[in-house]
């Protein structure tokens, strides 16, 4: 026993000391047509931990990402030849190789922060899944349509009779299903109080440096509260905690503003333009979109730095540059 104990220890010294694979490839679903709203806070956390960690990752969207990963959930990232999913396991993964948030942390404040960690996926990550699999509003109008929008029929009503078996009977056993909505919205407040009352006036949960709590709050509080969020609301409630919604735009800003468009950008950006640009009479529909001047800005400073002479110029430039 002492023996096996004493090589364990070994393999895992030596794993730390290996180095990173890079860069890391970060497996999740299509985000423009297919992710629900629990793996888009699940795969946002992961996301925000490998930047907070300064680790280099590609994100590759697949339409059988669920599928691929070793668990069945996702997201799950490939490191050389080891394939890990779900945060808990991606997090335990990168501490055990020398990269870990939470060092800083006394033993107490490690014990407080899976506390709120486990909190955090107990409430939100139920609360999301009742959302989108037992409320046949959003089931109907949202999950279907969107979970099974990549693959052809029947195989699409299948996916979602299996899918919505396998959350209800999750649901089922902790005790959730039997639950209304407003009995829904009461747990999901209540989590927010404790989150809240925890982060204070600090920058991040545990003081001015983030953990893998700030990482898992940001990813859910961030969906949640998403312009494409199906529940609204849970986000008028997210919005009653300024301390959360201003948590979450912190780290974004921090971590995500790259400056640069990414899909969801950029078919935002093809649909509003030619919405507004079109001349048609009576154009209702542009009148709508000019009432939103943030989605009109979007559009305009899109269409400056890659539509314009100057940027057309500076690419063409580049192109000629790289063939030389």
């Amino acid at each position: 026993m002492a023996r096996a104990m004493l090589n364990d220890l070994i393999a895992v010294e030596r794993e730390a000391q290996d180095p990173w694979p890079q860069p890391i490839t970060l497996y999740q679903p299509y985000e423009v047509e297919q992710i629900l709203l629990p793996e888009n806070a699940n795969c946002l956390a992961v996301q925000a931990y490998l930047k907070m960690c300064q680790l280099d990752f590609q994100i590759e969207p697949r339409k059988n990402a669920e599928f691929m990963s070793p668990s069945g959930r996702v997201p799950f990232i490939k490191c050389g030849a080891k394939l890990i999913s779900e945060f808990d396991s991606i997090v335990a993964y990168i501490d055990s190789k020398g990269s870990s948030l939470s060092d800083h942390l006394t033993a107490a404040g490690k014990v407080d922060m899976r506390a709120y960690l486990s909190l955090v996926n107990y409430i939100f990550v139920n609360a999301e899944l009742y959302v989108c699999w037992v409320d046949p509003t959003i089931l109907n109008a949202v999950t279907k349509p969107r979970h099974g929008s990549v693959y052809p029929w029947p195989l699409n009503h299948y996916l979602n009779w299996q899918k919505r078996r396998e959350v209800i009977r999750r649901l089922t056993v902790l005790g959730w299903y039997n639950k209304n909505l407003n009995e829904v919205f009461d747990d999901v407040k209540k989590c927010c109080i404790a989150l809240s009352e925890r982060l204070t006036d600090e920058e991040f949960f545990f003081g001015k440096d983030p953990t893998e709590l700030d990482a898992l709050v940001f990813g859910h509080i961030h969906a949640l509260i998403s312009p494409f969020s199906s529940n609204r609301e849970i986000v008028a409630i997210i919005h009653q905690f300024p301390k959360l919604v201003g948590h979450t735009s912190r780290v974004k800003r921090r971590y995500f503003s790259s400056g640069k468009p990414n899909e969801l950008d950029a078919l935002v950006f093809g649909h509003i333009f030619t919405i507004i640009t079109t001349p048609l009479p009576n154009n209702g529909l542009a009148m709508i979109v000019q009432s939103y001047p943030k989605l009109v800005n979007l559009c305009k400073r899109i269409e400056t730095s890659l539509f314009s002479p100057q940027a057309v110029e500076s690419q063409t430039n580049e192109t000629l540059e790289c063939k030389n």
